[in-house]
């Protein structure tokens, strides 16, 4: 596991390739993951940037929000966990969490569902008594080579689960949100660079980082920041449950960095993004694409 204090080669730092013909069912399983992916449990040190907030976490069960999981419990924060249903990953993340100290609430259950998202926003406030931070991350894709291979079933399932969970989570939330907080939504850098084998998901990422930038001004009065972070590659279970072999296999390398990313190089932006010291941060689509430009 890297240290995120010591100076290192980034090219370096982290495993360059993923292990070679590994296929997971969907959603994907952290114990599976090979080589296991690294959310800072051993590296991320905390000091206090976010000491007393609650904050909401789609996804965080595993991948990067898992890292943010951990990475906000060390900065001072309570989080509510959502995720779908890898029940023992997302009790590993709440594991995290509270051995910094910090309270854990996991909440399953699918996220295309409006109803399921107010309930989100109904047990954190139950739990928290107001909501800070809410990140968006939960993420759903699948890869097609031909837009005609694409279900039309899977493509609202990709826009249900991308986009129209950020709406419903949003809306429920501002409510309960005091000036000075802070909603991070993740697209990517498909939201700029398209991949065509990732149609419906890149699709949704674009729209993700319009939403944010649309929403960063609408709320700005109410004292709200929004921002969006659009990372490149990033090794997690989504990969190898999504991709054919000969796609993980490469995962990453067309990068200049020439590997994946992995979760806890994305936690400290969060946390940042979050953070009192991003007070005139708003309406930013933030890349993390290991040196590939999207200018």
């Amino acid at each position: 596991m890297s240290q995120s204090t010591s100076v290192q080669d980034p090219k370096e730092q982290y495993p360059q390739s993923p292990s070679p013909n590994q296929q997971q069912p969907i959603p994907g399983s952290e114990k599976e993951l090979g080589p296991k992916a690294d959310h800072g449990e051993q590296s991320y040190k905390g000091s206090g940037k976010l000491q007393g907030r609650k904050a909401i976490i789609t996804g965080a069960d595993s991948g990067i929000g898992k890292a943010v999981a951990i990475a906000f419990a060390r900065e001072g924060a309570d989080v509510l966990i959502a995720y779908l249903e890898e029940d023992e990953d997302a009790r590993d993340t709440a594991k995290w969490v509270k051995e910094a100290g910090r309270k854990a609430v996991l909440v399953s259950g699918d996220i295309q569902e409006e109803a399921h998202c107010q309930q989100i926003i109904q047990k954190a406030v139950q739990e928290f008594g107001q909501i800070d931070i809410l990140v968006n991350n939960a993420a759903f894709q699948m890869t097609h080579e031909s837009i005609t291979e694409i279900p039309s079933e899977e493509w609202d399932r990709t826009f249900k689960t991308n986009i129209y969970s950020m709406f419903y989570l949003t809306k429920a939330a501002v409510e309960h949100m005091p000036p000075g907080s802070a909603i991070i939504n993740t697209s990517s850098i498909n939201a700029f660079q398209p991949k065509p084998t990732l149609l419906a998901y890149a699709a949704t990422k674009g729209a993700i980082v319009n939403f944010t930038a649309g929403l960063a001004q609408g709320l700005a009065e109410k004292g709200i920041r929004a921002n969006s972070v659009c990372p490149g590659p990033v090794w997690t279970p989504l990969i190898p449950s999504t991709m054919p072999p000969e796609h993980v296999k490469e995962f990453g390398k067309s990068v200049p960095l020439e590997r994946p990313a992995q979760p806890a190089e994305l936690a400290a932006l969060y946390v940042l993004l979050a953070s009192q010291e991003a007070s005139y941060i708003s309406g930013a689509a933030v890349p993390v694409t290991g040196g590939k430009p999207v200018i």
